[in-house]
């Protein structure tokens, strides 16, 4: 029986693939898309690549009836890409930039010129609060050799402890977009496992989309087949997650995906398919009698769930290990290029200075092909420092993130044995009164 207090919101994620100039029929796909948004009943509309401010101050003007608050996320070179339009009042927005998001040496690929990064918009949705987050990790490329993948789990790391630590006080959690990542795959379950948002392809009994709730069809006309390989019918990468809390249930009725063709229109709204998810919220107050009186069936579940995230963590922290040693390797090499041009520089300094030793003389070399070795010599050694700064801030953040990891299988560890997260520094330096210090020495 649906609660009498409940309250319905509808959710929708949607990658427009807004890159002017390459994405194909641009501005005709914004037309539709904001005509389509204003249609619509909506209450929260996550956008990704939204590229050009132009087009977010586009979309606002449409929707300033049906969706009279919004906010654009601003962040690196070309912006983060990421809007959020609301029926609801946005009370308070925040935006964390990841550490680590790709090469700028890989400007094809043009992540790092995003700026990817997590936003958030605190809502009120009647008497409840709702942290809202959108966000798009960075791109696979090719599944078989994943270059990136240890920093896509760096960014999936960043991304459930920003939302864990900032949503402590929500009675409601939404993150929608584009995480780049397959269900099962290892960022992913990093992030439903230690913040426990669930999935609303998996959680609801209604579904209308593409099989197997796939977001990047080969049915697609956007899309080159030959990058879905080998998932010929297309994958799924593109996701609503959720949660309630102590005193909000949440429950998703219903989700759809749009299906590639737009009825009455010559291609569909982008590469990627919408997503619209429509969450049932029920005010839930705790039974009181109930708490800590666990039956021996939860201790065991939470006990497994723990063993499990203990798993998770530690994969994740040997993938983060493996990027340590491939930066560390790169360096090297960029250091070694480096002291080659510095070297190549002084010997042609020394060489231009042989005629002014030698009083006079003439220079032994055509000056245009002098000038041009010492300039080809100028920009390796260039080169290569900017690379080693940028290889030595890689690995900071590489080893931040690896040392998080550390301390936090440690403590799960902890959690499992039955002993207390951390205990006070006093207890471990004073022994209690009367008893041999050596007692209660910290095992190693």
């Amino acid at each position: 029986m649906v609660n009498t207090d409940s309250v319905s919101v509808r959710v929708f994620s949607l990658n427009c693939w807004g890159i002017h100039y390459l994405s194909k029929h641009c501005s005709e796909r914004y037309a539709m898309i904001g005509d389509a948004l204003s249609k619509e009943e909506h209450d929260i509309v996550l956008l990704q690549e939204v590229w050009s401010e132009k087009d977010y101050h586009s979309l606002k003007k449409k929707l300033a009836c049906t969706h009279p608050h919004s906010h654009y996320f601003k962040s690196g070179v070309i912006g983060s890409g990421m809007a959020i339009f609301s029926k609801h009042r946005i009370h308070d927005t925040f935006l964390y930039r990841y550490s680590l998001n790709g090469y700028p040496y890989m400007a094809h690929h043009g992540d790092w010129f995003g700026g990817k990064a997590v936003g958030m918009a605190v809502l009120n949705i009647g008497s409840l609060v709702a942290n809202v987050y959108v966000t798009h990790l960075h791109a696979e490329y090719c599944r078989e050799k994943d270059s990136y993948l240890p920093h896509r789990v760096v960014q999936a790391w960043e991304l459930q402890q920003f939302v864990r630590h900032t949503s402590a006080g929500a009675d409601v959690v939404i993150l929608g977009g584009d995480l780049n990542m397959h269900p099962q795959d290892l960022g992913n379950r990093l992030l439903r496992s230690y913040t426990g948002l669930r999935d609303a392809y998996l959680e609801t009994d209604v579904f209308d989309g593409c099989e197997n709730g796939i977001t990047l069809i080969a049915e697609n006309p956007f899309i080159n087949k030959r990058e879905l390989v080998p998932f010929e019918q297309g994958i799924r990468i593109d996701y609503i997650l959720f949660k309630g809390s102590s005193k909000t249930k949440i429950y998703c009725d219903s989700m759809s995906t749009t299906k590639g063709s737009v009825p009455d229109h010559p291609f569909p709204y982008s590469d990627h398919e919408a997503l619209t998810a429509v969450l049932r919220l029920e005010p839930h107050t705790p039974n009181e009698t109930g708490r800590g009186m666990q039956s021996k069936d939860q201790d065991s579940a939470a006990e497994k769930k723990l063993a499990e995230l203990v798993d998770i963590v530690t994969e994740a922290r040997t993938e983060v290990k493996v990027g340590l040693h491939c930066a560390e390797r790169m360096r090297y090499t960029v250091a070694r290029s480096g002291l080659m041009g510095l070297a190549l520089l002084v010997l042609e300094l020394a060489i231009a200075a042989v005629p002014w030793l030698a009083l006079g003389e003439e220079q032994p070399f055509p000056r245009v092909s002098f000038y041009l070795l010492a300039a080809l010599c100028f920009a390796i050694l260039l080169t290569a420092i900017l690379l080693y700064i940028f290889y030595t801030m890689e690995l900071k953040s590489l080893q931040g993130a690896e040392d998080q990891m550390r301390l936090a299988v440690g403590g799960l560890q902890e959690k499992l044995r039955g002993f207390p997260v951390a205990q006070p520094h006093n207890t471990q330096c004073r022994p209690p009164e009367g008893q041999d210090p050596s007692a209660v020495d910290p095992v190693e």
